[in-house]
């Protein structure tokens, strides 16, 4: 499936993007947020990468997470995770969602190893000591990235973050879900999909009310984006505290996030720290997957050529 912009759909993917369409086949929910220009665009668009944001002597460091979740996603996680000691570490999310099944795989990984987890870029402040890495509050979790969020021990949303959720629909069929045709074994892989998703939910410590939430909107709807009170009911936040999940000895990194502090930053470009290898889907995920442009008008169908 491919991530494609398409003005009729805005929103929260779990699906693959451009470079990863051909990749996963299946059931896609479509998302919607404002257009974000340039690279964080574009990086949401990918396969996930994962990056590790060191800030000794000020903090522990952190997992940068950008892109969409793919068959290959838990495999390159588990790469990147072979030789560093993550337990109790911070994923710092910035995603349009992807793969229903490859997300409950990573998110139970997640789980076992006790990450914690919050939205946000990661940035790097210009200062005349050098670069000094922080988050800002300015990013995405929509679709299935939202039950991501929820595989974290301790869970962090900011104020200026985007948690969107959506249905989970067949991903060659998001483009024209009404008017599309669907087959017995098409309803067998939703339903089966919906009740996996239902049970990594509550092992979580979720909420009904989350799937209620995102089983209520159709991908031919806007994405919902959950305040601040149904960020609670859904029980996606732990903490209101970000020193919960960014601890450190310096407040430099956490004001970015609890301040919304925009100071002259770069985003971390996919080089500026050590990544994990990301190989691109070779087969497709017969899943229930969510498709979800990135702010904006993007959505997850297979053939279909960004625009």
């Amino acid at each position: 499936m491919r991530l494609v912009k398409s003005p009729r759909f805005r929103g929260w993917s779990l699906l693959c993007a451009a470079a990863l369409c051909l990749a996963s086949s299946g059931i896609i929910a479509a998302l919607g947020g404002p257009v974000h220009a340039g690279n964080e665009l574009e990086e949401r668009k990918l396969p996930m990468r994962f990056t590790w944001i060191a800030c000794q002597p000020h903090c522990r460091g952190w997992i940068n997470a950008v892109g969409i979740i793919t068959a290959d996603t838990p495999k390159d996680f588990d790469e990147f995770a072979r030789s560093r000691d993550l337990n109790g570490a911070t994923v710092v999310l910035d995603s349009s969602g992807g793969s229903v099944n490859d997300a409950i795989a990573l998110g139970r990984r997640w789980r076992n190893i006790g990450l914690m987890t919050t939205v946000g870029t990661s940035i790097a402040t210009h200062t005349a000591s050098g670069d000094l890495p922080s988050v800002a509050p300015t990013g995405y979790c929509e679709s299935m990235c939202v039950f991501l969020l929820l595989s974290g021990k301790a869970r962090y949303v900011p104020d200026g973050a985007h948690v969107r959720v959506h249905q989970i629909w067949m991903g060659d069929r998001a483009d024209d879900a009404r008017a599309a045709s669907y087959t017995a074994q098409d309803m067998m892989i939703v339903e089966r999909d919906i009740g996996r998703l239902a049970k990594f939910t509550f092992d979580m410590g979720g909420s009904g009310d989350l799937l209620s939430l995102a089983l209520n909107v159709p991908p031919w709807e806007d994405l919902h984006e959950l305040s601040p009170a149904e960020l609670r009911l859904t029980n996606l936040i732990t903490t209101d505290a970000v020193a919960d999940v960014l601890p450190q000895d310096n407040s430099a990194a956490v004001a970015a996030v609890a301040l919304g502090v925009k100071p002259t930053q770069d985003r971390f470009a996919t080089g500026a720290a050590e990544d994990a290898k990301i190989s691109l889907p070779a087969k497709p995920t017969k899943t229930a997957e969510a498709a979800a442009p990135t702010g904006g008008a993007a959505v997850i169908a297979p053939v279909a050529q960004p625009r």
